[in-house]
């Protein structure tokens, strides 16, 4: 008799990428996709209908930040497996997915298979790094690196990436169940935490820490 097969959700805003990885994860007779997601709210109600034995996320939505996403998950199920897939790669924002609850990071710019391999470890039970982001860790860890972005709270940050992407106090609110005041109170705390004085501060300390995508870029750039 066949083992059941692993249960995967995707989660990426992109089509093209869901489909070219739901082929490579069901190349594998022991993993099946149940269920794919472009926003924030899809991948909620997806976990919520589907409780897929693991979920694969992209941290860069169109509509909640991918730790939002993240936390939410856990929020509903505190066992959740959840790995980040993401092209970000800086150590700081790792360590908070992975303090959240996320069980593997692997990064975009690895061959196709490791993420298959992470889907195999966290449903196995056990915790997974990509190569280049454990070293990116170790480094990180070795040099002690002084980061003013761990100042900030999980809320903080959260809205922190949404200003750096460009995103406007009244649709950060929107996609936070915010009030547009209350968001423009963390915008300046956020300001005040960082000891910066203006956005254009905010996106440059965001660029060094390579937390911004090129999408957001050329957003912001305009």
């Amino acid at each position: 008799m066949n083992p059941p097969r692993l249960r995967v959700m995707l989660v990426d805003d992109h089509a093209i990428v869901r489909s070219g990885f739901r082929r490579l994860l069901e190349r594998y007779p022991t993993i099946e996709v149940v269920v794919e997601a472009d926003t924030g709210e899809r991948a909620y109600r997806g976990f919520v209908e589907h409780a897929p034995d693991v979920t694969v996320l992209d941290l860069s939505m169109p509509d909640t930040g991918g730790l939002e996403i993240l936390r939410r998950l856990l929020a509903r199920e505190a066992n959740a497996k959840v790995i980040v897939f993401s092209m970000h790669d800086d150590a700081s924002l790792v360590e908070r997915a992975m303090n959240l609850g996320a069980r593997a990071y692997v990064s975009k710019s690895n061959a196709p298979d490791v993420l298959a391999q992470a889907v195999l470890e966290v449903a196995a039970g056990r915790i997974f790094l990509s190569q280049d982001i454990a070293q990116a860790l170790a480094l990180f860890k070795h040099a002690g690196k002084d980061d003013p972005l761990k100042l900030l709270t999980s809320r903080e940050f959260e809205i922190f990436q949404q200003i750096v992407a460009g995103q406007s106090a009244a649709d950060i609110a929107g996609t936070l169940n915010l009030s547009t005041k209350t968001v423009a109170n963390y915008h300046t705390l956020i300001k005040q935490k960082l000891n910066v004085g203006s956005d254009i501060e905010l996106v440059r300390l965001a660029l060094r820490h390579n937390l911004l995508s090129q999408t957001a870029n050329a957003k912001i750039h305009r």
